[in-house]
C-alpha cells in the first residue's frame, strides 16, 4: 500500500518540474522575440530619423545656395537697376517740369499739302510726305561737348553762358543746355524762344519748305532770328539724318516710329539714305 503513493508522489514531482521547465522556456522565448522586437522597432526608429534628418540636411543646403544667389541678384539690381533708376527719376522728372515751364515743344504745321495718306491708329492721324521705311533706332553722339538730357555735371566750363526765357535762366555751351539744381546742372531740352548770338558747330541746314530752312543739332531746331539763332518748335515734313540719345521706338499699330519728347520720327530712306521726318500728328475728330 505504501509502495503505489510512493510511485504517484514521484510521478507528480516529474510533472510538476516539467512544468516549471516548460514555463521557464516560454519566457525565455518570449523575452528573445520581445527583444527581437523591440531592436527592430529601434532600427526603424533610427533609419526614421536619418530618413527626416537626410531631406533637412538637402533643405538647408538649398536654401543657403538659393539665399547666396539671391544676394548676388541683390548685388547686380544695386549696380545696374538701382543706379540707372536714380538717374532717370531724377532727370526725366526735371525735364518734364522745365517742358511745362517753357511750353512746351510742339510741332509746327508745314505750309505744304500732304499728298499721301495718314497713318490711322488708335484714334490718331499721322501725316508724312514720305514713305514708311523703317530702320533701327540708333542714338547720335555729337562729341565730346554734347550731352543728352538728363545728363548730369558738378561744375560747367568757363565758356557757358546765361540765356533766360520765360522767366527762367538756363545755362548755355556749345549747342546744350543746363539748369542748376543738386550741386550740379541738369541737362534739359532747349527752351522753345531761346536766342543765340552762333550756332553750335556740325549744325546741319534741313529744309522745312520751298522758302524757309531750319538749323539742326543735338535734337534741337533753331531758325536765324534778328537777334541771332532762335529755338523752334520742330515743323513737320522736316528731315534729319540723326536723332540724339534718349529717343524711344514707339510701335504703333503695324508702324515703328521714334519718340523724342513730344515730338515722332517716321523713319524713312531718302535718296539710298536712312532718315526721319518729323510727323504731324492729330486726333480723328481734328480738323486740318
Amino acid at each position: 500500500m505504501n509502495v503505489i503513493p510512493k510511485k504517484l508522489h514521484f510521478l507528480l514531482s516529474v510533472i510538476f518540474c516539467l512544468v516549471l521547465l516548460s514555463s521557464s522556456f516560454d519566457g525565455f522565448s518570449q523575452n528573445r522575440r520581445g527583444g527581437s522586437a523591440s531592436h527592430n522597432r529601434a532600427s526603424k526608429n533610427v533609419s526614421s530619423r536619418n530618413k527626416v534628418s537626410s531631406p533637412k540636411k538637402a533643405t538647408v543646403n538649398r536654401t543657403d545656395k538659393s539665399n547666396r544667389t539671391s544676394v548676388s541678384n541683390r548685388g547686380n539690381n544695386k549696380v545696374s537697376v538701382d543706379k540707372s533708376k536714380r538717374n532717370v527719376n531724377v532727370n526725366v522728372d526735371r525735364s518734364k517740369n522745365i517742358q511745362v515751364n517753357n511750353n512746351r515743344t510742339v510741332v509746327r504745321r508745314n505750309t505744304r499739302v500732304y499728298s499721301r495718306p495718314p497713318h490711322i491708329y488708335g484714334g490718331h492721324r499721322y501725316y508724312a510726305y514720305h514713305p514708311y521705311h523703317y530702320h533701327p533706332y540708333r542714338p547720335y553722339y555729337w562729341g565730346p561737348v554734347w550731352h543728352p538730357w538728363g545728363f548730369f555735371v558738378t561744375t560747367l566750363a568757363t565758356t557757358a553762358i546765361i540765356v533766360s526765357i520765360h522767366n527762367h535762366h538756363y545755362h548755355y555751351d556749345h549747342g546744350v543746355y543746363y539748369v542748376a539744381g543738386n550741386g550740379g546742372y541738369t541737362v534739359v531740352e532747349a527752351p522753345v524762344g531761346a536766342t543765340i548770338t552762333t550756332l553750335p558747330e556740325s549744325s546741319q541746314t534741313v529744309v522745312v519748305n520751298e522758302t524757309t530752312n531750319n538749323y539742326y543739332y543735338g535734337g534741337t531746331f533753331y531758325e536765324k532770328s534778328d537777334g541771332g539763332y532762335t529755338v523752334v518748335p520742330p515743323t513737320a515734313g522736316t528731315l534729319v539724318e540723326n536723332l540724339p540719345e534718349g529717343a524711344t521706338e514707339e510701335k504703333i499699330g503695324d508702324q515703328t516710329y521714334v519718340k523724342l519728347g513730344e515730338t515722332y520720327y517716321q523713319p524713312i530712306e531718302k535718296d539710298g539714305k536712312n532718315m526721319y521726318e518729323v510727323v504731324q500728328v492729330e486726333q480723328e475728330d481734328e480738323k486740318k
